[in-house]
């Protein structure tokens, strides 16, 4: 997996949830997706599904439709950010493995610092 692609799943894709919810919306850009549409898609709960809807509009990755509120497609605020996308599509396909284990090693990690900060320490 590129490095680039590896950097960009480490900072910028929190779950492997969000980033199926990336990978649906750009899968048909045309089309909008609200909660329960994405909900039924992913197997997620309605407002589980509407969290990464917000999510996704707040990371630049989706765009509200003006006539349809708690709509949204799949509108990438730069070509640069199209272009990782793209890269990160093609990693999920040919390494799913990797990338998965790269998000839930982030998770790991985040969860063994949190649990580390209640630690007895000997020294405290």
């Amino acid at each position: 997996m590129p490095g680039d692609v590896r950097r960009f799943i480490l900072t910028s894709v929190p779950s492997v949830p969000y980033l199926e919810a990336i990978l649906l919306l750009r899968s048909d850009p045309g089309a909008s997706w609200d909660a329960s549409r994405v909900a039924r898609r992913l197997y997620l709960a309605e407002q589980k599904a509407a969290e990464l809807l917000q999510a996704l509009a707040a990371a630049g990755v989706a765009g509200e439709v003006g006539e349809a509120p708690g709509c949204f497609q799949f509108r990438p605020v730069t070509a640069e950010l199209a272009g990782m996308l793209d890269r990160v599509a093609q990693a999920y396909t040919t390494h799913l493995l990797g990338v998965t284990d790269l998000i839930h090693s982030r998770i790991d990690k985040r969860a063994q610092q949190f649990a580390d900060a209640f630690r007895w320490r000997k020294d405290s």
